[in-house]
């Protein structure tokens, strides 16, 4: 098979990953469909539901003349060919967009995936708690080949109160020759990890190093070699539950392993929704205890905003209290 046909398949099965954990992630779609199911399986998608959603949309936006009288049961197929990642056409995900509302930044996602684009991969895996120690992660890493000049990261909250996505912008040095791609360690927490400027690709071999982390590789524009450096530019999202009492989901760490420099980090309220209280804290590792921290305000954009010249082996960042 043709490396373009393989690529395309590859690019249909992630859109249909994508949407599932769409359909899936607590919020508004999830609701869409949820109001249609009369016994819920957890952590399934109910696809006759789906086509109820679907088939309402169409009753009152047809297409064409028949739309107006088409059935659930009559599109539970191409449902159940779309979430299975079987048979996802450009006419069935136009279907599912326009049926739930996905937002602009989710719809261009759903169709780059869709179209194959090898910038963008879904990361999924098995949920668990415990975190892993550094020396584990060198174990699998291996030595450093990079070290981060700079590093912003742009964080936005949802109206919902869920972290939603976030932007990073880091330069990175070569501290060995033929640097050509950097690892992304990741829990399970992250969906979506998006390649930008400085980047060429998401390498698809999510590799398991814990019960809760993983990690792929982003691949570099070109290579480093020796002393170069390179802005690389990335996109993440993520799959909240959407428990509001869940500290973990009422803050932003940045762990940094070794040494990172010219640290940037804002995160963005949703102006409907900001918090009651933000502090700048330092934890004690990943899933340590608060050593300090330092209560913040926001500003006239509902953010917060904290600049560090230089971080070694610690976890810093923002948590905040809605209430």
């Amino acid at each position: 098979m043709p490396r373009s046909d393989v690529k395309r398949q590859d690019g249909r099965r992630a859109a249909s990953q994508y949407l599932q954990q769409l359909l899936l992630k607590p919020g508004a779609y999830r609701q869409s469909w949820e109001r249609y199911v009369s016994r819920e399986r957890r952590g399934t998608v109910n696809q006759l539901a789906v086509a109820e959603v679907i088939a309402r949309h169409l009753w009152s936006e047809p297409r064409s003349p028949a739309d107006a009288q088409i059935t659930p049961h009559q599109l539970k197929d191409t449902v159940s060919r779309a979430l299975t990642g079987r048979l996802l056409s450009r006419p069935a995900l136009s279907l599912f967009i326009g049926a739930f509302g996905f937002s602009e930044h989710e719809a261009g996602r759903l169709w780059r995936l869709w179209s194959g684009s090898a910038s963008i991969g879904v990361l999924s895996g098995s949920h668990a708690v415990p975190s892993h120690t550094q020396r584990e992660l060198a174990e699998v890493l291996g030595p450093p080949k990079h070290q981060t000049v700079s590093l912003h990261d742009h964080v936005y909250v949802g109206e919902d109160g869920r972290i939603d996505r976030a932007r990073m912008l880091q330069v990175i040095e070569a501290i060995a020759p033929g640097v050509d791609r950097i690892p992304f360690v990741f829990d399970t927490n992250v969906l979506t990890v998006e390649v930008g400027q400085g980047g060429k690709e998401l390498n698809g071999n999510v590799q398991q190093i814990g019960d809760d982390m993983f990690f792929a590789e982003i691949l570099l524009a070109r290579t480093l070699d020796l002393g170069e450096t390179i802005t690389l530019e990335y996109w993440v999202t993520y799959r909240f539950p959407g428990d509001p009492a869940d500290p973990g989901e009422r803050e932003f760490r940045r762990a940094v392993m070794r040494h990172a420099e010219n640290i940037d980090m804002r995160v963005a309220f949703h102006p409907n929704r900001p918090p009651v209280q933000v502090w700048w804290t330092h934890w004690d590792g990943t899933d340590g205890d608060v050593i300090q921290r330092e209560t913040v305000t926001l500003d006239s954009e509902s953010s917060v905003h904290r600049y560090v010249r230089s971080v070694d082996r610690t976890v810093v960042g923002f948590y905040w209290q809605w209430e």
